[in-house]
């Protein structure tokens, strides 16, 4: 049995051993070091929040926008110029049901070949073509906006405006 004398002499050695691995340069080195680490992780952690919140307010700030862009109701325009032999249409309405192949069938029900055209969907319907008569016949411009308001309409209605 070990007497109480030896286990505080025990005790007491290793209480000196610890003392003087702590009273050491280099353990208030690493210390100095740990705590300098400590600081900066902090900051970097702070930083991290600051830029999250950041993110968080710019997603609430596109998703407003795009709800906007969804309420925004542009009326119908459908412009027609003749050049030419050449009819250049221009048409912007809402987005949304087949109006790109309602437009095509109201051409060619008119007679009118596209030689060339520009679609964009990304918020409206826009279309730009350059069409050309089938039989030569000059069609009035006219005709030919109120042609393509009626195919637009048969997708939905909307406020009209033609040029």
């Amino acid at each position: 049995m070990v007497t109480k004398l030896q286990r505080r002499t025990a005790s007491r050695r290793k209480l000196h051993l610890l003392r003087t691995l702590t009273n050491t340069k280099s353990v208030k080195r690493s210390s100095i070091n740990i705590v300098k680490v400590l600081l900066h992780v902090y900051k970097l952690k702070v930083k991290l929040e600051e830029i999250q919140r950041e993110y968080q307010n710019l997603m609430a700030i596109r998703n407003e926008y795009l709800m906007l862009l969804k309420h925004i109701q542009t009326p119908k325009e459908v412009k027609v110029e003749k050049i030419g032999e050449e009819f250049v249409v221009k048409v912007t309405c809402n987005k949304g049901g087949d109006k790109l192949v309602s437009i095509l069938e109201a051409f060619e029900e008119l007679g009118l070949n596209v030689v060339q055209a520009r679609v964009c969907c990304s918020h409206f319907f826009v279309m730009e073509a350059i069409a050309v008569a089938q039989d030569q016949q000059t069609t009035d411009t006219k005709y030919v906006a109120e042609a393509i308001l009626k195919a637009i309409e048969k997708q939905g209605g909307e406020a009209l405006l033609v040029t």
